[in-house]
C-alpha cells in the first residue's frame, strides 16, 4: 500500500509505499461441540482470513491511501478518476489510524462469541502500530 501524509514535516509527506504486515488477534471460547469439525476452535483461521481479506486486504492492498484536504481535493479527485485503488479518507493515513480503522471494519463481522483483541500493522521490520482492545 502506498500513502502520503498531507502536511507532514518530514519525508512521509511524499508518496511512498510499504510492504505492510498485519496481525489480527481474536479471543473467545473454543467450541466444545464434539460433533463439530470446528470443535476446539475459537474461529476457523480460514474464516478469519476470509473476513480480513474481504474487509481490509481487498480494499487496501496495492492501493494509494490519501486524506482529502482543501489543498489537495482537485488532485485527489483527478487521481481517482484515472487510477483504480485510490482510497480517499478523512484522516491522516498513519499506521496508528489504520489499525483503529481496521478494528472498526472487523468488529461487526466477527462471528458471535469472537471478540477482536488486538491488531498490529508493521510498516517495516522495526516499526509497527498496535491497538489492544479490551
Amino acid at each position: 500500500m502506498a500513502h502520503a501524509l498531507e502536511g507532514h514535516d518530514g519525508a512521509c509527506s511524499r508518496i511512498h509505499g510499504h510492504s505492510y504486515r498485519l496481525w489480527v488477534t481474536v479471543a473467545g471460547e473454543p467450541s466444545g461441540d464434539g460433533s463439530s469439525p470446528k470443535q476446539g476452535m475459537v474461529v476457523d483461521f480460514g474464516d478469519l482470513k476470509r473476513l480480513v481479506g474481504e474487509r481490509i486486504i481487498s480494499r487496501f492492498d496495492h492501493a494509494f491511501v490519501v486524506r482529502r484536504t482543501a489543498d489537495n481535493s482537485a488532485l485527489v479527485d483527478a487521481m481517482s478518476a484515472h487510477y483504480e485503488g485510490v482510497r480517499i479518507i478523512d484522516w491522516q493515513p498513519t499506521s496508528e489510524n489504520l489499525v483503529s480503522h481496521f478494528a472498526e471494519l472487523l468488529r461487526p463481522v466477527l462471528p458471535v462469541g469472537v471478540t477482536l483483541r488486538a491488531i498490529r500493522l508493521s510498516e517495516t521490520a522495526t516499526s509497527y502500530a498496535e491497538i489492544i482492545l479490551t
